[in-house]
């Protein structure tokens, strides 16, 4: 039996958090264990902590598959509109849903649509066309532990609440046949994206304790030779062995966002609460920057290629390819979010 999600039993600023966030870090494991962390756009259910990612790129979904510890971390308040909100990471079992990319994809329309105002105005005639973007496999997160620091003081000691009992469903079937060939090849040389990566501030960290991704927001990033001397939050240790590093911001209504994610090696720094990263490499990523019509152009870019991908995993799957449909207008409000899938 799945247990309900305990939102009572935390305080109401925690619950805010998971129903306000436009954005949180989820990190999920690769087969060799390495972390992987994306910044994404979390749902709440009534048992399960929710996101997304597209049908035509779904690893996300298929390193939580294969292994479901993962993480979410609750880092970044912009546009919530919650002062002092606090930092919440969440550590839990994963279950994907792909079963039924209908009801996948319908979800994701109706409850995207209504949490962020990316594209207010958009016609719909327009959305419609975007069915490789709508497109979704849902990951439900049951969690098992729940840690925060109050008031987004990463420098105080945080709090912590554990599940008695956790029973994650399991995920629906694995899709059947080989996979299409990445989109793109992954960066040569790391350092131009490091550099990029400074730029948007001081990243999220994701390390590998007992087996699980644990994800932590750095309270001081400095640049080295080889990488970067990171200052972990108070009550994290530093663990030696693989390491992400994601560095991201985006707009108050998720109209546009950038994104740069590092994978490395990390080992204990001088201090205590430091973390001494050396980057191997960047994976490719996903940003919509500059101008309104630089953003479409790099959303719209893709997209002929994404129908061939999407079209291959739905028949992977044995099911058709999902059709954006419009929601009812008592489950919408008239506003729509192109960019708040966070890939």
């Amino acid at each position: 039996m799945t247990p309900t999600l305990a939102l009572d039993a935390l305080p109401v600023e925690v619950r805010e958090v998971f129903d306000r966030f436009l954005v949180c870090e989820y990190a999920s494991l690769t087969r060799a264990g390495r972390p992987v962390t994306w910044a994404v756009t979390p749902y709440v259910s009534p048992g399960t902590l929710d996101v997304s990612t597209g049908l035509s790129y779904p690893d996300k979904a298929e390193r939580a598959r294969r292994n479901p510890r993962v993480a979410l971390l609750y880092s970044d308040p912009t546009g919530s509109g919650l002062d002092s909100a606090p930092v919440v990471l969440v550590e839990g079992l994963a279950t994907v849903r792909d079963a039924d990319l209908q009801a996948g994809t319908d979800r994701y329309v109706r409850e995207s649509l209504r949490k962020t105002t990316g594209m207010d105005g958009v016609p719909w005639l327009y959305l419609r066309r975007l069915g490789w973007y709508f497109s979704r496999v849902w990951v439900e997160v049951t969690p098992e532990t729940v840690t925060w620091w109050p008031g987004g003081d990463l420098s105080a000691e945080p709090r912590t609440w554990r599940a008695d009992t956790v029973d994650a469903p399991p995920s629906d079937p694995a899709p059947r046949g080989p996979r299409a060939p990445s989109r793109t090849a992954a960066p040569v040389d790391w350092r131009p994206y490091a550099d990029r990566g400074v730029a948007l501030g001081a990243p999220v960290a994701t390390m590998v304790r007992d087996g699980r991704p644990v994800t932590v927001r750095t309270r001081a990033a400095e640049r080295t030779d080889d990488g970067f001397t990171l200052t972990l939050p108070a009550g994290v240790a530093a663990v030696a062995g693989p390491v992400c590093l994601t560095f991201h911001r985006f707009g108050p209504g998720l109209e546009w966002q950038e994104n740069v994610v590092l994978l490395g090696t990390a080992a204990p720094g001088a201090h205590d609460d430091e973390l001494d990263v050396t980057v191997e490499r960047a994976l490719c990523d996903w940003s919509l920057a500059g101008s309104k019509r630089q953003r479409a152009r790099a959303l719209l870019g893709p997209g002929k290629e994404l129908r061939k991908r999407v079209r291959a995993e739905a028949a992977r799957r044995g099911q058709a390819v999902p059709v954006v449909h419009r929601p009812a207008a008592s489950s919408s409000a008239p506003s729509s979010s192109l960019s708040s899938s966070r890939s």
